[in-house]
Protein backbone atom coordinates (compact mmCIF):
# COMPACT_ATOMS: atom_id res chain seq x y z
CA UNK A 1 0.00 0.00 0.00
CA UNK A 2 1.87 3.16 -1.29
CA UNK A 3 1.49 6.92 -0.72
CA UNK A 4 2.46 9.47 -2.78
CA UNK A 5 4.39 12.49 -1.87
CA UNK A 6 6.24 15.15 -3.85
CA UNK A 7 6.40 12.37 -6.91
CA UNK A 8 7.49 9.66 -4.30
CA UNK A 9 6.29 7.50 -1.60
CA UNK A 10 6.19 6.24 1.76
CA UNK A 11 4.25 3.13 3.19
CA UNK A 12 3.21 1.16 5.26
CA UNK A 13 5.60 -1.73 6.07
CA UNK A 14 4.85 -4.88 3.58
CA UNK A 15 6.76 -8.58 5.09
CA UNK A 16 6.32 -10.43 2.17
CA UNK A 17 7.56 -10.55 -1.26
CA UNK A 18 10.20 -7.51 -0.86
CA UNK A 19 13.91 -7.49 -1.32
CA UNK A 20 16.23 -5.96 0.87
CA UNK A 21 19.11 -4.53 -1.17
CA UNK A 22 22.00 -4.57 1.74
CA UNK A 23 24.72 -2.70 -0.76
CA UNK A 24 24.19 0.26 -2.71
CA UNK A 25 25.97 3.24 -3.16
CA UNK A 26 23.09 5.33 -5.11
CA UNK A 27 24.14 8.19 -3.27
CA UNK A 28 26.62 8.70 -5.44
CA UNK A 29 27.08 11.23 -8.04
CA UNK A 30 26.48 8.88 -10.37
CA UNK A 31 22.69 9.28 -9.32
CA UNK A 32 22.72 13.16 -9.16
CA UNK A 33 20.33 13.76 -12.43
CA UNK A 34 17.50 10.88 -11.78
CA UNK A 35 17.54 9.44 -8.28
CA UNK A 36 13.66 9.34 -8.02
CA UNK A 37 13.16 7.55 -11.05
CA UNK A 38 15.78 5.27 -9.73
CA UNK A 39 13.81 4.79 -6.28
CA UNK A 40 10.58 4.38 -7.97
CA UNK A 41 12.54 1.86 -10.28
CA UNK A 42 13.65 0.14 -7.42
CA UNK A 43 9.74 0.05 -5.47
CA UNK A 44 8.35 -0.84 -8.40
CA UNK A 45 10.46 -4.03 -9.04
CA UNK A 46 9.65 -4.92 -5.09
CA UNK A 47 13.24 -3.61 -3.49
CA UNK A 48 11.50 -1.58 -0.82
CA UNK A 49 14.52 -0.82 0.97
CA UNK A 50 18.40 -0.18 0.47
CA UNK A 51 21.19 -0.22 2.49
CA UNK A 52 23.52 2.48 2.20
CA UNK A 53 27.34 1.81 2.94
CA UNK A 54 29.12 4.88 3.43
CA UNK A 55 33.00 5.37 1.90
CA UNK A 56 34.52 8.22 3.35
CA UNK A 57 34.06 11.97 4.54
CA UNK A 58 33.59 13.39 1.70
CA UNK A 59 30.61 11.25 0.78
CA UNK A 60 28.67 11.67 4.01
CA UNK A 61 26.99 14.89 3.29
CA UNK A 62 25.43 12.85 -0.18
CA UNK A 63 24.64 9.75 1.76
CA UNK A 64 22.68 11.83 5.10
CA UNK A 65 21.14 14.25 2.39
CA UNK A 66 19.38 10.78 0.62
CA UNK A 67 18.43 8.92 3.71
CA UNK A 68 17.15 11.74 5.54
CA UNK A 69 14.91 12.09 2.47
CA UNK A 70 13.73 8.58 2.31
CA UNK A 71 13.95 7.37 5.64
CA UNK A 72 11.61 4.46 4.85
CA UNK A 73 13.32 3.27 2.24
CA UNK A 74 17.22 3.91 2.48
CA UNK A 75 18.97 3.05 5.74
CA UNK A 76 22.98 4.45 6.40
CA UNK A 77 25.84 2.93 7.72
CA UNK A 78 28.93 4.46 8.77
CA UNK A 79 32.65 3.44 8.21
CA UNK A 80 35.83 4.35 6.20
CA UNK A 81 36.52 2.32 3.11
CA UNK A 82 39.86 0.81 2.22
CA UNK A 83 40.64 2.33 -0.62
CA UNK A 84 40.56 5.58 1.26
CA UNK A 85 42.71 4.89 3.73
CA UNK A 86 45.87 6.79 3.46
CA UNK A 87 47.83 8.74 5.99
CA UNK A 88 45.05 11.08 7.30
CA UNK A 89 43.34 7.65 8.34
CA UNK A 90 43.25 8.26 12.05
CA UNK A 91 41.48 11.84 10.76
CA UNK A 92 38.92 9.70 8.87
CA UNK A 93 38.06 7.43 11.70
CA UNK A 94 37.36 10.65 14.06
CA UNK A 95 34.90 11.68 11.63
CA UNK A 96 33.65 8.22 11.65
CA UNK A 97 33.34 7.90 15.51
CA UNK A 98 31.76 11.89 15.53
CA UNK A 99 28.68 10.64 12.90
CA UNK A 100 28.48 7.54 14.72
CA UNK A 101 27.70 9.68 17.89
CA UNK A 102 25.63 12.34 16.29
CA UNK A 103 22.89 10.12 14.93
CA UNK A 104 21.56 6.52 14.34
CA UNK A 105 23.21 4.61 11.84
CA UNK A 106 22.45 0.78 11.35
CA UNK A 107 25.99 -0.48 11.01
CA UNK A 108 29.34 -0.03 10.46
CA UNK A 109 30.21 -0.23 6.83
CA UNK A 110 32.56 -0.38 4.39
CA UNK A 111 35.20 -1.56 5.89
CA UNK A 112 37.81 -3.85 5.17
CA UNK A 113 41.25 -4.26 3.29
CA UNK A 114 41.48 -4.19 -0.61
CA UNK A 115 45.07 -5.39 -2.07
CA UNK A 116 43.95 -5.53 -5.60
CA UNK A 117 44.70 -1.67 -6.47
CA UNK A 118 47.76 -0.68 -3.97
CA UNK A 119 49.36 -2.40 -1.21
CA UNK A 120 51.05 0.47 -0.20
CA UNK A 121 48.78 0.99 2.86
CA UNK A 122 48.43 -2.06 4.40
CA UNK A 123 49.27 -1.79 7.84
CA UNK A 124 46.96 1.25 8.09
CA UNK A 125 44.07 -0.65 6.16
CA UNK A 126 44.76 -3.36 9.18
CA UNK A 127 44.60 -1.04 11.94
CA UNK A 128 41.48 1.06 10.58
CA UNK A 129 39.90 -2.22 10.11
CA UNK A 130 40.38 -3.69 13.17
CA UNK A 131 39.56 -0.05 14.91
CA UNK A 132 35.94 0.09 13.23
CA UNK A 133 35.37 -3.98 14.08
CA UNK A 134 35.17 -2.80 17.78
CA UNK A 135 33.44 0.56 17.22
CA UNK A 136 30.95 -2.06 16.15
CA UNK A 137 31.23 -4.31 18.70
CA UNK A 138 30.96 -1.32 21.17
CA UNK A 139 27.67 0.02 20.11
CA UNK A 140 26.19 -3.14 18.95
CA UNK A 141 26.60 -3.29 15.24
CA UNK A 142 27.06 -5.11 12.03
CA UNK A 143 29.91 -4.90 9.96
CA UNK A 144 30.01 -4.83 6.09
CA UNK A 145 32.97 -6.00 5.00
CA UNK A 146 35.03 -5.39 1.37
CA UNK A 147 37.71 -8.00 0.75
CA UNK A 148 39.64 -7.92 -2.45
CA UNK A 149 42.70 -9.92 -3.08
CA UNK A 150 42.27 -9.40 0.79
CA UNK A 151 40.83 -12.90 2.22
CA UNK A 152 43.49 -14.32 4.87
CA UNK A 153 44.06 -11.23 5.93
CA UNK A 154 40.32 -10.05 6.74
CA UNK A 155 39.83 -13.59 7.76
CA UNK A 156 42.29 -13.41 10.29
CA UNK A 157 41.25 -10.33 12.02
CA UNK A 158 37.65 -10.87 11.81
CA UNK A 159 38.67 -14.04 13.57
CA UNK A 160 40.49 -12.68 16.29
CA UNK A 161 37.74 -9.98 16.97
CA UNK A 162 35.29 -12.44 17.16
CA UNK A 163 33.69 -12.55 20.42
CA UNK A 164 30.26 -14.25 20.10
CA UNK A 165 29.15 -10.61 20.06
CA UNK A 166 30.37 -9.25 15.98
CA UNK A 167 28.05 -9.89 13.17
CA UNK A 168 27.60 -8.64 9.22
CA UNK A 169 28.05 -9.35 6.06
CA UNK A 170 31.14 -10.59 3.34
CA UNK A 171 30.28 -8.08 0.85
CA UNK A 172 29.99 -9.18 -3.02
CA UNK A 173 31.23 -12.66 -1.92
CA UNK A 174 33.25 -14.46 -5.09
CA UNK A 175 35.55 -16.50 -2.96
CA UNK A 176 35.53 -20.40 -3.02
CA UNK A 177 33.63 -23.03 -1.06
CA UNK A 178 36.36 -23.17 1.61
CA UNK A 179 36.31 -19.45 1.93
CA UNK A 180 32.24 -19.69 1.82
CA UNK A 181 32.68 -21.97 4.64
CA UNK A 182 34.74 -19.86 6.58
CA UNK A 183 32.82 -17.10 6.49
CA UNK A 184 29.61 -18.98 8.00
CA UNK A 185 31.64 -20.60 10.74
CA UNK A 186 32.76 -16.96 11.73
CA UNK A 187 28.76 -16.29 12.20
CA UNK A 188 28.46 -14.09 8.91
CA UNK A 189 26.69 -14.30 6.00
CA UNK A 190 27.85 -14.18 2.38
CA UNK A 191 26.43 -10.97 0.12
CA UNK A 192 25.54 -12.12 -2.84
CA UNK A 193 25.01 -10.02 -6.08
CA UNK A 194 25.44 -9.60 -9.72
CA UNK A 195 28.51 -11.65 -10.65
CA UNK A 196 26.18 -14.71 -9.43
CA UNK A 197 24.18 -13.86 -12.73
CA UNK A 198 27.76 -13.78 -14.78
CA UNK A 199 28.53 -16.70 -17.31
CA UNK A 200 32.23 -17.10 -16.44
CA UNK A 201 31.48 -16.79 -13.30
CA UNK A 202 31.56 -19.89 -11.00
CA UNK A 203 29.94 -18.59 -8.00
CA UNK A 204 26.18 -20.07 -8.71
CA UNK A 205 28.09 -23.99 -8.56
CA UNK A 206 29.90 -22.71 -5.15
CA UNK A 207 26.25 -21.93 -3.75
CA UNK A 208 24.74 -24.95 -4.46
CA UNK A 209 27.00 -26.40 -1.57
CA UNK A 210 26.00 -23.22 0.72
CA UNK A 211 22.23 -23.17 2.67
CA UNK A 212 20.29 -20.08 1.25
CA UNK A 213 20.03 -18.88 4.91
CA UNK A 214 23.60 -17.69 4.58
CA UNK A 215 23.08 -15.31 1.82
CA UNK A 216 22.06 -11.82 1.32
CA UNK A 217 21.19 -9.78 -1.53
CA UNK A 218 22.97 -6.61 -2.72
CA UNK A 219 23.72 -4.77 -5.86
CA UNK A 220 27.26 -2.35 -5.15
CA UNK A 221 25.47 0.06 -7.48
CA UNK A 222 26.34 1.65 -9.55
CA UNK A 223 29.05 -1.03 -9.86
CA UNK A 224 28.61 -4.56 -11.23
CA UNK A 225 25.44 -4.93 -12.82
CA UNK A 226 23.70 -8.28 -13.37
CA UNK A 227 22.99 -9.62 -16.87
CA UNK A 228 21.11 -9.16 -18.78
CA UNK A 229 21.92 -5.30 -17.94
CA UNK A 230 25.71 -6.10 -17.50
CA UNK A 231 27.67 -2.86 -18.97
CA UNK A 232 25.37 -0.54 -17.64
CA UNK A 233 24.68 1.58 -14.81
CA UNK A 234 23.57 -0.69 -12.05
CA UNK A 235 20.75 0.34 -10.03
CA UNK A 236 18.90 -1.31 -6.64
CA UNK A 237 15.99 -2.55 -9.02
CA UNK A 238 18.52 -4.39 -11.07
CA UNK A 239 18.48 -6.79 -7.33
CA UNK A 240 15.28 -9.15 -9.24
CA UNK A 241 17.94 -10.40 -11.95
CA UNK A 242 20.14 -11.69 -8.82
CA UNK A 243 17.24 -12.99 -6.79
CA UNK A 244 15.78 -15.15 -10.26
CA UNK A 245 19.51 -16.45 -9.89
CA UNK A 246 19.28 -17.80 -6.94
CA UNK A 247 15.91 -19.09 -7.91
CA UNK A 248 17.23 -21.19 -10.45
CA UNK A 249 20.54 -22.28 -8.08
CA UNK A 250 18.64 -23.44 -5.19
CA UNK A 251 15.25 -24.39 -7.05
CA UNK A 252 13.56 -22.31 -4.83
CA UNK A 253 10.35 -20.18 -5.40
CA UNK A 254 11.10 -16.40 -5.58
CA UNK A 255 8.82 -15.75 -2.64
CA UNK A 256 11.43 -17.93 -1.42
CA UNK A 257 13.90 -16.33 -1.66
CA UNK A 258 12.57 -12.96 -1.02
CA UNK A 259 11.57 -14.40 2.03
CA UNK A 260 14.59 -16.20 3.18
CA UNK A 261 16.72 -13.12 1.90
CA UNK A 262 15.04 -10.22 3.59
CA UNK A 263 14.36 -11.72 7.14
CA UNK A 264 18.05 -12.01 6.81
CA UNK A 265 18.96 -9.12 5.89
CA UNK A 266 16.21 -7.22 8.74
CA UNK A 267 17.73 -9.41 11.42
CA UNK A 268 21.15 -8.49 11.19
CA UNK A 269 20.64 -4.55 10.25
CA UNK A 270 17.48 -4.14 12.89
CA UNK A 271 15.11 -3.35 10.01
Amino acid sequence: MCFRINSFYTFVEIFFDMLIDTHSHIYSEDFNDDIEEVLQNAYNNDVKKIVLPNIDSGSIKRLLDLSNSYPHVCYPLMGLHPTSVSNDFKEELSVVEYWLDKQKFYGIGEIGIDLYWDRTYIEEQKEAFRYQIKLAKSRKLPIVIHVRESFNEVHEIVKEEQDGTLNGVFHCFSGDEVEAQKVIDLGFLLGIGGVVTYKNSSLCHILQNVNVNNLVLETDAPYLAPEPKRGRRNESAYLVYVAQKLSEVYQLSFKEIAEITTANARKMFGI
